[in-house]
């Protein structure tokens, strides 16, 4: 809220230089903003009584957005990789399926290693077990799991994420 658009009949007014001003009634803080050539902000509208301060809102407008912009720049995406495996996979193709995973945990994304029953194969889940935890266990020196393995439909999945360097 900025200038007219205050409802408040009294707030509690903070100069353009941090200085509290006391409480004043709503039309000597919008005069006391004119003589100024400031705008009159409300900062926190839940206060009793609000507390408006005296400051140029298009420059806090701006230097709102360049803050925002600064977080967007510093957050990190993190994607899920997929890694396909089958309950009766061989050594060398699990070894290949397990370079891609740690390719993938080096560049930070999270893994989601998944097992595709196809036939009969749904019968022996066992199987899948096995070779998931034995894929965690093969790749536990730089990945955590995050969900253990668990049935979706006729898949059976789990999600692997990169450890925290210390």
């Amino acid at each position: 809220m900025v200038n007219e658009g205050i409802r408040a009949r009294e707030v509690r007014l903070i100069a353009s230089d941090g200085s509290q001003l006391g409480v004043k009634s709503k039309q000597e803080a919008l005069s006391l903003a004119e003589q100024s050539n400031l705008d009159l902000v409300l900062v926190a509208p839940k206060a009793k009584p609000p507390v408006a301060r005296v400051m140029d809102y298009g420059k806090y407008r701006f230097e709102l957005q360049k803050k925002q912009r600064e977080a967007r720049k510093k957050q990190k995406v993190i994607n899920v990789k997929e890694v396909r495996l089958s309950p009766t996979i061989d050594t060398n193709d699990f070894n290949t399926k397990m370079k891609n995973a740690r390719k993938f945990l080096s560049k930070g994304d999270k893994v989601k290693v998944s097992i595709r029953f196809k036939g009969r194969a749904i019968t022996h889940k066992e199987i899948g077990y096995d070779v998931l935890n034995r894929f965690s266990k093969a790749i536990s020196d730089i990945a955590a799991v995050e969900s253990r393995a668990k049935m979706d439909g006729r898949s059976m999945f789990l999600m692997l994420a990169p450890k925290a360097e210390k």
